[in-house]
């Protein structure tokens, strides 16, 4: 009986070891600050096709624009962007969601970033922006 336990003890021993000397990489999410956050209308080449015309689904298009801040020191890649739009009536412009897309990389320190939206045609601008913030890993997961 106990030829048989201290081999497989052993066995246990080293793959502990092992594994605590070659551990695979830890993906952390990573927050990134959003702020000095704007909107401009869409060039002509990026809304032609994607806002309607002439349907009860028109709508505009609108590229938001600010800068993220990654102070992590590593670059984050596939950064998702979440927040709140409301319309000059304080009404929801994306209903039920808060990630509304994501920055392909983001570099340490602060950079420029944008993110196309369409908003319904019917809804009142200005926009109000709120609420913005980004979060990733420092390398790409699942792919």
């Amino acid at each position: 009986m106990r030829s048989r336990i201290f081999p497989a003890l052993l066995a246990s021993v080293v793959i502990g070891f092992l594994g605590w000397l070659w551990a695979p990489p830890a993906w952390a999410m990573i927050q990134v600050e959003l702020f000095d956050l704007g909107y401009k209308d869409c060039p002509a080449e990026l809304s032609e096709g994607m806002v309607s015309s002439g349907s009860i689904q028109d709508a505009n298009c609108f590229i938001v624009t600010g800068k993220a801040k990654n102070t992590s020191g590593k670059t984050v890649v596939d950064a998702d962007i979440f927040g709140r739009i409301y319309d000059a009536n304080d009404n929801r412009v994306m209903q039920n969601r808060t990630r509304l897309g994501s920055i392909d990389v983001v570099p340490p320190g602060v950079s420029d970033f944008e993110l196309r939206i369409s908003v319904p045609a019917a809804l009142k601008t200005p926009l109000k922006l709120e609420q913005f913030k980004a979060s990733g890993f420092t390398g790409r997961i699942g792919r």
